[in-house]
């Protein structure tokens, strides 16, 4: 059976207009967090329920200025600069999100696994919004000025390896994921600037 492609992807800013597209992802059981899963979707309810233009707000935070982050271990770890984006077809696809240390700055600190992000809700997947959407984020990224970026996947993760492989990506090797994200055995995959 062949898969519809989507129309043409865009990466969106959060908005009041389209937040109740992304709350009924989230109600649906889709997590924007592939680490933290369920926790992520109820802290993220909560907090849209609590103040939807603060939520909205906080999808962008390029000076690192928002409050720490917590892992699964329950350490505090500090936020790095970034920016969140809606994968928007004809409807929401899911998000993608860029951090980074400093512009011009590739390395990244231990508890941060890459600089760029991604989840698709179950039903839009397989008709390329996750590709589209790591070729939109990377020229963000090139616009910061960074000489390459990582991602990490799981192992298993043959579709989200696929993603990265269209955008030029190469695997640099496997790792141990720190507590604080899981632990486990991940890939990290980097994509150089292009010349």
């Amino acid at each position: 059976m062949s898969q519809t492609l989507s129309p043409t992807v865009t990466l969106e800013p959060f908005s009041l207009a389209r937040l109740p597209r992304y709350v009924a992802a989230l109600e649906a059981g889709w997590s924007p967090d592939n680490i933290r899963g369920t926790i992520a979707v109820r802290e993220q309810l909560e907090a849209i329920a609590h103040d939807p233009d603060a939520f909205v707000a906080r999808s962008d935070d390029p000076e690192g200025r928002l409050p720490p982050i917590r892992g699964l271990d329950g350490a505090t770890l500090p936020r790095l600069p970034g920016v969140t984006r809606w994968i928007w077809d004809d409807d929401f696809c899911g998000v993608v999100s860029l951090r980074w240390s400093a512009p011009g700055v590739a390395e990244l600190p231990p508890h941060v696994l890459g600089h760029i992000g991604y989840a698709v809700v179950p039903w839009k997947r397989g008709r390329g919004c996750a590709t589209a959407a790591l070729g939109l984020i990377l020229q963000e990224a090139w616009r910061r000025d960074l000489p390459h970026v990582e991602l990490t996947t799981q192992p298993d993760n043959l579709a989200s390896q696929r993603v990265i492989l269209a955008q030029a990506g190469t695997l640099v090797g496997r790792f141990e994921k720190p507590a604080s994200m899981g632990g486990g055995e991940s890939l990290r995959f980097r994509i150089a600037r292009p010349t």
